[in-house]
């Protein structure tokens, strides 16, 4: 015959069929009273004699959500004791016996008679799931706002580009104009250096439109090495009297497909930043290549201070900078500029420890390309095309306008000028039986060039057109290819590869 339950152990049987944790503790001191059987599932363990109010974080593995030991003061039982009401507190992670973790909501309700607090029970209830698709959901937040800031970043910086190449152009085209003609052998040397300057700044406007992601960077085969030798002695000018070591994989050339000048940028960008962390202390830094199955990797290491762990994804983000003061402040761009150079090589970044374990490593892996690099031929090599005839130049630049219709004189063509598409377009009208060919501007205000392009095409339908543009070939550009432009080149360019570009536009049949 089955005895009678009594009133505790029926209580105590429907507590242990709950789906939440159940703790009950005697106030003021916290001494366990009761834990049912979900308390010790969630836990990890069952109630503990020797923890109580003062003592509960460590014994049960009480954590914060970033790993710390849950300040005592700030437990729920502490906080419903204090406040006499319910208190809920949501922010808990319990690391179990076993290590493994899990995300905890408490209710504590304190059990009040005569006024006063004589136990509180808490319900625990494990929330684990909600807390790993709120983190996987935050994180999706942060890329998404880290790819708009990009975003609005590459667009400014595009326009900047396509404006800067402009101005570079037209400076670019008048040094050659006016070295043609100089007969003194210094100025003509100072000319040189003006072209070789606009040359380098041409190389950053193209970085700057690789990272802004207008059309597609240069896409050849290049040799990670070569790109670094040819950077060895303005590396070293660079780190001052820092010491650089360079640690190139001798086994193989590195080659992936690239743009020279981005992933020179890319170089240049990790080595400024090795030096600005070594600061006045001085160091090391090494600039290392490595080969592996499918891949080549470049890593620039240096044995300053180091990232913080809770810093190294951070520091990809646009504007965001340690470094905050001082001639070296940053303006947060470099590393974010390298983070969109190597996505758009297909590759990856990421941070770590340096040398011996100290400094940092900044490690960016590319696709090796299948095929070794060619070498580029020399502008010098490419030599000036003649031409004679007449050519019509639409840009709204006045200066690009101005220097590309001298240049094209110097080469024995004459030229009309159009401000516009519909200046253009009225002039090719008028004037169509004579132009011979039309050097014509994708980006231009009011209509564009690809609706001049039309026009035109209305009135002739071979007209013979060479396309130019301060951003690099993009969907724009390939679609006019398609329809019948003869060509495209990119500004800055040198007067021989105008020269060259538009003898071949001349050359091709009529469509």
């Amino acid at each position: 015959m089955y005895g009678v339950l009594s009133d505790e152990e029926i209580i105590h049987g429907l507590a242990d069929d709950l789906p939440v944790g159940l703790f009950v503790a005697r106030a003021p001191g916290g001494e366990l009273v009761y834990v049912n059987r979900m308390f010790a599932e969630i836990m990890g363990q069952s109630g503990r004699e020797d923890a109580s109010a003062g003592s509960y974080s460590e014994p049960y593995g009480i954590l914060t959500r970033d790993g710390k030991p849950y300040p005592e003061e700030k437990l729920p039982f502490v906080l419903a004791l204090e406040e006499k009401r319910v208190v809920v507190v949501d922010d808990i992670m319990v690391r179990r016996p076993d290590r493994s973790v899990v995300h905890v909501r408490a209710f504590a309700n304190p059990v009040m008679k005569d006024g006063e607090v004589t136990h509180v029970v808490i319900c625990f209830f494990d929330i684990s799931e909600e807390i790993v698709a709120k983190l996987a959901h935050e994180e999706s937040e942060r890329r998404l706002y880290r790819s708009q800031r990009l975003e609005a970043i590459g667009t400014l910086a595009g326009g900047i580009a396509h404006d800067f190449n402009n101005l570079i152009f037209g400076i670019k085209l008048l040094a050659a104009e006016l070295s043609a003609n100089e007969h003194d052998p210094q100025r003509r040397a100072s000319l040189r250096m003006i072209d070789d300057i606009t040359e380098r700044s041409a190389m950053l406007t193209k970085s700057l439109l690789g990272f802004a992601g207008r059309g597609n960077h240069r896409a050849v085969p290049v040799a990670l090495n070569d790109v670094i030798v040819g950077m060895r002695e303005l590396l070293a000018r660079t780190l001052g009297g820092i010491q650089v070591i360079f640690q190139l994989d001798a086994t193989q050339r590195g080659t992936v497909i690239g743009d020279r000048a981005q992933l020179e940028q890319v170089v240049m960008n990790l080595v400024v930043n090795a030096r600005d962390a070594l600061k006045e202390k001085g160091g090391r830094v090494v600039v290392k290549t490595k080969s592996g199955a499918g891949t080549v990797m470049l890593e620039v290491l240096d044995d300053g201070p180091g990232i913080p762990v809770e810093l190294r994804e951070r520091i990809f983000e646009p504007y965001f900078t340690t470094k905050t003061s001082g001639p070296q402040r940053g303006t947060g761009l470099g590393l974010a500029t390298v983070f969109g150079i190597v996505e758009r090589h297909k590759g990856a970044i990421e941070a770590g420890p340096g040398l011996h374990g100290a400094g940092a490593a900044m490690r960016v892996t590319l696709p090796a390309a299948p095929e070794a690099a060619d070498e580029e031929p020399a502008v010098d090599d490419l030599g000036l095309e003649p031409g004679s005839g007449t050519i019509l130049v639409v840009d709204d630049d006045l200066m690009v306008r101005r220097a590309v219709s001298m240049t094209l004189r110097g080469l024995g063509y004459t030229t009309f000028e159009a401000a516009s598409g519909l200046e253009a377009v009225d002039l090719y009208r008028q004037h169509h039986a004579i132009i011979r060919a039309v050097v014509l501007d994708v980006i231009m205000p009011g209509m564009s060039g690809r609706a001049t392009y039309a026009a035109m095409r209305a009135v002739d339908p071979t007209v013979a057109v060479l396309l130019m543009s301060g951003y690099t070939k993009n969907e724009d550009v390939q679609v006019l290819l398609e329809q019948g432009a003869r060509g495209f080149v990119m500004k800055p360019y040198s007067v021989e590869v105008l020269a060259r570009s538009l003898a071949d536009a001349l050359k091709q049949p009529n469509a």
